[in-house]
């Protein structure tokens, strides 16, 4: 398969990769079903330049502060139409409508200023198998001239049961309640709207009880990259410059919900968390170093 190198004008619209996926959703007479492999191709934007309300936007809902260097994770959402840009295609090995997202790693260099102009690369890669369907990586790559300044490798699942939380559930135990946290979050369907129109992720899920129950969803549910922003804000000050920031998802944070925060420094950073207030299990792990 030859590869495929696409060098891109401006940032694709969010409205058109949707009804890409949609329509990539239904099947197509005559066409043949989709190869278990990953098309060789990658996207480039060269020169974009941040616009300050677009990043005021994403810090209002998030909770992160607005300042002249980029948040640790405000990239994603630049980088975030490149990847859907490519799952969205006729020949790639499954539908993007309905993914979910179940790990990510960021690894930044320096602070980024809004100020420079940003190089972004993406490609998808890493197809595999999973218990609960099939995972594959969108690596993202930030550079201001030649250097690269921060770079994501963002895990999506494509889920062939209807939850993250599926499987045999454990014996609840008795008597144990979750430890007091930093502080709680809540989190409701119009901070999750303000999220989506800044970082571009219109998935149905998220959106609308309608649209998260007919991928299998109770309730919609908070984005994963939203809830890893947001106890970002539990270290603000404290995040250094050239910093790898992983998290793993778990169960869903259904809307609306109030979380408990946890942030515990560790010799080598710190490690963070997000859990159900009165279970105790939770949403999102994660370390920062």
């Amino acid at each position: 398969m030859m590869s495929q190198h696409h060098t891109l004008t401006e940032v694709p619209k969010a409205g058109g990769l949707y009804l890409k996926a949609a329509l990539g959703a239904l099947p197509v007479p005559g066409l043949s079903q989709r190869k278990p492999e990953i098309p060789d191709r990658s996207l480039t934007l060269e020169g974009f330049r941040v616009d300050p309300d677009h990043l005021a936007a994403y810090c209002h809902a998030t909770g992160l502060r607005f300042g002249d260097s980029l948040p640790l994770t405000y990239p994603f959402v630049l980088t975030f139409p490149l990847a859907m840009a490519l799952v969205v295609q006729r020949d790639f090995p499954f539908v993007a409508v309905g993914a979910v997202h179940a790990e990510n790693l960021i690894e930044r260099t320096r602070e980024i200023s809004v100020s420079e102009p940003l190089d972004i690369k993406t490609h998808v890669e890493n197809l595999r198998e999973h218990p609960k369907g099939l995972l594959v990586d969108a690596v993202s790559e930030v550079s201001v001239g030649r250097e690269l300044v921060w770079r994501q490798v963002t895990t999506f699942l494509h889920q062939q049961k209807t939850s993250l939380s599926g499987g045999p559930r454990p014996e609840p135990k008795p008597d144990e309640e979750p430890p007091r946290p930093l502080r709680q979050l809540r989190v409701d369907q119009g901070m999750i709207h303000r999220y989506a129109a800044a970082s571009g992720d219109r998935n149905p899920i998220h959106m609308s009880a309608l649209g998260a129950k007919a991928l299998g969803f109770p309730k919609p549910i908070a984005h994963g990259m939203w809830s890893a922003a947001a106890i970002l804000g539990s270290l603000e000050g404290r995040i250094p410059e050239k910093a790898t920031y992983a998290v793993k998802f778990g169960k869903p944070i259904f809307l609306p919900s109030t979380v408990n925060v946890y942030a515990d420094k560790v010799a080598d950073g710190w490690d963070l968390a997000l859990k159900h207030p009165k279970k105790g299990y939770p949403h999102l792990t994660a370390t920062m170093r």
